[in-house]
């Protein structure tokens, strides 16, 4: 296996700093996944297995994004504009995808190379509620190609207890689990994604358990 993790971090680059408008952006959702990064460490840690994970906000520049997406650079949150992109111009742009975009993909790209064999597993978390709208969920299986592969780990995690979703609260079919199937794609790789619902990763129990779960069911399917 490869981990991924697109979303692990809020940190800007070294010498920026948040502009006013948007500090109450930081420690959401918005500037990054919350939870899980310490999950895809201890899976990593627990099993040996190779792991990237981005330093910088996604509202920089969106790693899980391809370069002709509308959201790679965000310019907006909750109907609210973000100062930090509100200036974007090609030359801007054109920076961040060259310092901080490319050599993120670069990095998957060589981990999943010099790992002969392994699947690509992206790591995301999500909000329980989204534009008022509940999540019951508490993992999605994400795939765009692999749907077997996928279908099996979603049946181990609903037999270990869990309430899993296929292709939500977001589809891989869409673009969505980009940073995984790009090199999967291009290595003839399996890329899979798993979204894990933020409020239960603040139970230190649970994702004890998941991690658990996860070491044995990941490697059967994936």
């Amino acid at each position: 296996m490869v981990l991924t993790c697109e979303h692990a971090s809020m940190a800007l680059p070294f010498g920026w700093t948040w502009p006013d408008d948007d500090r109450w952006v930081v420690g959401t959702h918005w500037s990054y996944d919350p939870g899980v990064a310490s999950v895809v460490r201890a899976l990593a840690s627990h099993n040996g297995w190779g792991a990237v994970l981005a330093g910088f906000s996604r509202l920089v520049v969106d790693p899980n994004r391809d370069l002709d997406s509308a959201t790679l650079f965000r310019l907006e949150a909750e109907g609210r504009p973000l100062a930090l992109n509100a200036e974007l111009d090609d030359r801007r742009r054109a920076e961040r995808i060259e310092t901080l975009y490319r050599p993120y993909h670069q990095r998957v790209h060589e981990a999943v190379r010099d790992e002969p064999g392994a699947t690509v597993l992206s790591m995301h978390s999500f909000t329980p509620v989204y534009e008022g709208q509940p999540r019951s969920m508490e993992i999605g299986v994400l795939f765009d190609v692999d749907e077997g592969p996928a279908r099996a780990l979603a049946s181990t995690l609903e037999a270990a207890g869990y309430n899993i979703a296929l292709n939500e609260p977001y589809s891989g079919r869409e673009g969505l689990m980009y940073a995984a199937q790009a090199p999967a794609t291009r290595l003839g790789r399996r890329a899979l994604e798993l979204e894990l619902r933020q409020d239960l990763l603040e139970d230190a129990a649970w994702v004890e358990r998941l991690v658990t779960v996860l070491s044995e069911a990941i490697p059967r399917h994936a």
